[in-house]
């Protein structure tokens, strides 16, 4: 008996099988082709006997940073303030503690009723741990310290490193604004996060902006600090505009934003002792 063109069913399932299978091995062969072909357009990373740490800092020094955030019950902020004028400059006159006060500020336009502290160690986690030692019986201190908490939310730190192309902090008369930009990146990236601002950074250089460039160690890790020093918020605006008629400013945004999960921009006022007027 003659069958429709075609066949049965059972002989077009048979016959199906082969062609689907040789048709699967077809388009695997062309996917593994694909991807061996775009394989070689891959960045290929070189491996790295230094840490990133090791990289961006600087060489000629050892220094070490602790920066400090302080959130200070609102109704006790000139207390804090006043107690803090008193005892922190004991310790940076003193000789036996290798530490200095860099800048203490209060934050102005940000996260309110806020005290920021930035303190190098000059040595670096040697120093830090002999300052730690040293406080730890010193019995003002101490004091200073129970006193302080009665006064305090919260309080947070993190040690950082500074760029190796960025301007050393030192004093500064004022008066003076300063704004602390606070990028906290995705991870792997710091690598190229310097790279693009060791070139941008002569950018903002002309007005004397730039106080200093630091990326954490210890703390919440990837998260780059920028401080930068102005007259006034008019100064301010001014200079940052001025940085985008610059040929080659654009482009260093254009590359680190796509680095950036989160920023954060604090405005703040130095306190008396603060070394950053």
């Amino acid at each position: 008996m003659a069958t429709r063109a075609g066949g049965s069913p059972a002989l077009r399932r048979l016959l199906r099988g082969p062609c689907l299978a040789l048709s699967r091995a077809r388009g695997y062969s062309r996917d593994n082709e694909g991807s061996w072909f775009r394989s070689l357009f891959v960045h290929k990373v070189d491996p790295r006997t230094d840490a990133h740490s090791t990289l961006l800092s600087k060489k000629e020094t050892s220094n070490l940073y602790k920066i400090q955030f302080h959130n200070v019950k609102p109704e006790c902020l000139d207390a804090y303030n006043s107690l803090t004028e008193e005892v922190l400059p004991n310790l940076h006159s003193d000789t036996d503690y290798p530490c200095d006060l860099v800048g203490n500020w209060n934050t102005w336009y940000g996260e309110q009723d806020q005290a920021v502290h930035l303190w190098r160690f000059s040595g670096g986690y040697p120093a830090l741990m002999d300052c730690m030692n040293k406080l730890k019986q010193n019995k003002e201190y101490l004091e200073f310290r129970k006193e302080r908490s009665k006064m305090l939310l919260s309080r947070r730190n993190q040690l950082l490193l500074e760029f190796s192309f960025w301007n050393e902090p030192l004093p500064r008369v004022g008066p003076n604004i300063y704004e602390l930009r606070t990028y906290k990146l995705k991870p792997g990236t710091m690598i190229e996060w310097g790279n693009n601002w060791a070139r941008a950074i002569k950018y903002r250089q002309k007005n004397q902006e730039a106080v200093g460039g630091f990326f954490s160690q210890i703390g919440e890790l990837y998260v780059v600090h920028h401080l930068w020093a102005y007259k006034d918020l008019q100064s301010r605006e001014e200079t940052r505009n001025a940085a985008w008629r610059k040929r080659g400013w654009d482009e260093n945004v254009y590359y680190t934003v796509p680095l950036v999960r989160n920023m954060e921009s604090r405005i703040m006022i130095p306190l008396k002792i603060s070394p950053l007027q």
